[in-house]
């Protein structure tokens, strides 16, 4: 679990579809099948509810035969998810915009 999503915004720069827990920045960077793979639910909403590991673990093996599914057999597909995934989560989730935020919401309020 993250806090800043700088792995993900280095990921998305280098083309690279997320496949991770939605925690973080990817519950705003998830668009599943676009810019990567969710793995599970919400886990703040699942820690409420009492989430299952084992859930967790069936959605991660499903997505991975997915995700190994479509590299393998359909190029043009996963690298069009590589590109929508340099396209908005590249463009979104960027060290510009965090300090941008950082100056205007937390030195200027």
């Amino acid at each position: 679990m993250e806090a800043s999503g700088t792995s993900g915004m280095k990921a998305a720069l280098n083309g690279v579809p997320s496949l991770s827990i939605l925690d973080g920045w990817w519950i705003e960077g998830c668009i599943e099948g676009m810019t990567g793979w969710a793995i599970g639910e919400n886990h703040r909403r699942q820690n409420e509810q009492g989430g299952s590991r084992a859930s967790d673990a069936a959605s991660l093996y499903d997505k991975l035969a997915r995700v190994a599914d479509l590299y393998y057999h359909n190029k043009h597909h996963f690298y069009r998810v590589m590109t929508i995934a340099v396209a908005m989560n590249g463009s979104f989730f960027n060290t510009q915009r965090m300090m941008q935020q950082y100056v205007l919401k937390a030195y200027f309020r």
